[in-house]
C-alpha cells in the first residue's frame, strides 16, 4: 500500500507544554484513518502541523509525497482541510463560498462553477446555494465547509472533529458523506473524541494520549485484544446499590449506565448465576441481562488509563484544545 502521510518523531512544544511528543505515523492511500484521543491529547496540534498551519518543533512529516516543512505549497495543493470550527464566511452565500475557495486554490475558471454545482448537489445544498450561510444550521455550515475543502479535488482530506457539537441527524449525514467520499477514492484523516464514530468509519485508528501515540491498529483488532475482559449489563427492579454488586466474587468492576449496571467479570456464565442468586436474596426482579463483547471504548479506557466517568466528560465538545 502507498503511504500518503508519514511522520517521524513529530514534536510540538509550547513553552513548557509538550503538546505532541515524538509521533510516528503512517497513513495509507484510500483508507479512513482515525486519530482518537481525549480533549487536549494533541489531535488538533498534530493536524495543524500536518497541514502546514503550525511548524513542528522537531521531527519530519511527509504529506502526499511532499515534505510539509520544505514543500508546504506543493503539499497543500494535494490536501483539503476541515478545521474543528467552520471557517466559511457567514455573510456570503453557499455558492459564493465555494467559488471563493476555488479561486484560492487556483481552480481553472472554466471548472469552478461545475465543481461548485456538483458538490452542493452531493451535499444536498444546491437548492439553498444563493442563501447566506449565516441563516444555515450548524450541520449545514459543516457541509459547506467540507464542500469548500473539496473544491480543488484533493487526494487527502483532513477532518478535525467533524461532528463535534452537531445533532444526531447532522452527525449521521456527515458520517455518510465521509464514507461516500472515501468510496470515491479520497483518503480521510479523521480526528475525533467520539469513540463510536471512529469504530464506524475507520479502517485503522491511532490512540493518542498526553501527546504520545499509545497504539495503532484496526478497531476490530483492538477490541479482540480485550476478549479476556467479559462484560455483563443487567437491569434490576427496583434498582440496587452498586457497592452490593461489587461484593460478588466474580465481579472486577461495576459502573452504572442509565437504568443498567455494567459489570466487568472474569467468567460470564458464573456471573449470570451469581446475579440470579443475588436478585433472589435481595428481592429484586431482573428486567434484562446481556453479555457484551468488548467495545473500542473498553480498549480506549485500558490503553489511556481513563475511567469511563472521565471518558464521558471527554465526549463533551472542548472549549480549548491543543
Amino acid at each position: 500500500m502507498n503511504t500518503i502521510v508519514k511522520t517521524k518523531g513529530l514534536t510540538k512544544q509550547y513553552g513548557n507544554v509538550l503538546a505532541v511528543d515524538h509521533v510516528d505515523l503512517e497513513v495509507f492511500e484510500g483508507e479512513i484513518f482515525g486519530l482518537l484521543g481525549p480533549n487536549g491529547a494533541g489531535k488538533t496540534t498534530t493536524i495543524r502541523m500536518l497541514t502546514g498551519q503550525t511548524k513542528p518543533t522537531s521531527g519530519t512529516a511527509t504529506v502526499a509525497n511532499h515534505d510539509i516543512i520544505h514543500e508546504p505549497i506543493k503539499a497543500k495543493r494535494q490536501i483539503g482541510v476541515v478545521p474543528d470550527v467552520s471557517n466559511i464566511y457567514d455573510e456570503m452565500s453557499a455558492w459564493d463560498n465555494l467559488i471563493f475557495a476555488a479561486q484560492l486554490y487556483s481552480v481553472p475558471k472554466t471548472e469552478r462553477e461545475k465543481r461548485a454545482k456538483d458538490l452542493l448537489e452531493l451535499f444536498e445544498l444546491y437548492e439553498r446555494r444563493k442563501d447566506r450561510v449565516a441563516g444555515f444550521s450548524r450541520g449545514m455550515k459543516r457541509r459547506v465547509t467540507i464542500a469548500a475543502a473539496l473544491i480543488h479535488k484533493p487526494k487527502l482530506l483532513f477532518l478535525d472533529e467533524p461532528t463535534s457539537g452537531l445533532d444526531v441527524q447532522s452527525s449521521r449525514t456527515i458520517r455518510s458523506l465521509t464514507k461516500e467520499l472515501n468510496d470515491d477514492g479520497v483518503t480521510i484523516f479523521l480526528t475525533t473524541h467520539y469513540i463510536e464514530e471512529a469504530d464506524q468509519l475507520c479502517q485503522r485508528v491511532a490512540i493518542i494520549n498526553k501527546g504520545r501515540i499509545v497504539t495503532v491498529d484496526s478497531p476490530e483488532k483492538l477490541k479482540a485484544s480485550m476478549e479476556e475482559r467479559q462484560v455483563i449489563e443487567v437491569s434490576f427492579s427496583p434498582s440496587t446499590n452498586l457497592d452490593k454488586l461489587k461484593g460478588l466474587s466474580c465481579v472486577n468492576n461495576v459502573s452504572r449506565l442509565g437504568d443498567k449496571c455494567r459489570l466487568h467479570v472474569t467468567d460470564a456464565s458464573e456471573a449470570v448465576s451469581s446475579l440470579v442468586d443475588f436478585a433472589k436474596k435481595n428481592n429484586l426482579k431482573i428486567i434484562s441481562i446481556n453479555t457484551l463483547k468488548p467495545s473500542l471504548e473498553d480498549a480506549f479506557v485500558k490503553l489511556t488509563g481513563l475511567s469511563s466517568e472521565v471518558l464521558t466528560v471527554e465526549k463533551e465538545p472542548a472549549k480549548k484544545k491543543v
